[in-house]
């Protein structure tokens, strides 16, 4: 089977499916936080192993108290998924912390802050008298401009 075969894919979404079903019902661990959620799963062509990305909100606590919940509970998920899903090999899952989606909303906020600073330092410097008046078409180009590319 090939690694981005149909198959495999089908193999993922139902992982990625059950294992999300299984760490929010099933697993009563209280270190594992509530806003935990399962991002991606990757589970190998031969069905052996399974790398799932998990995605936790909160502090640097909070997701290194998730992570080991998960690294302890990962034998009970296993059983879990093997009863919930048919497969030929149950995989043996390992655990990963995804940062994508505190990374993007970071990047986020810096490019709105950089946008307001640009625009508060506009409203000032056309208030002040330094910068001409000057028509933009909708691209923010200046049309009088020669070399439009």
């Amino acid at each position: 089977m090939r690694k981005n075969s149909i198959k495999n894919n089908r193999i993922n979404d139902a992982v990625k499916r059950e294992l999300t079903e299984i760490i929010r019902r099933e697993v009563k661990d209280p270190r594992i936080s509530p806003m935990a959620s399962v991002t991606s799963v990757n589970v190998a062509a031969d069905l052996k192993t399974c790398k799932v990305a998990v995605s936790v909100l909160g502090d640097k606590k909070s997701k290194e108290d998730t992570m080991a919940g998960l690294k302890s509970s990962a034998g009970y998920i296993r059983r879990m998924l093997a009863r919930n899903l048919n497969l030929r090999n149950t995989p043996e899952l390992s655990f990963r912390l995804d940062e994508s989606m505190e990374y993007a909303a970071k990047m986020s906020r810096m490019i709105s802050d950089v946008m307001e600073n640009d625009e508060k330092k506009r409203s000032e410097a056309e208030a002040s008298g330094y910068v001409s008046q000057a028509v933009y078409d909708d691209d923010g180009n200046d049309p009088d401009e020669e070399g439009d590319f």
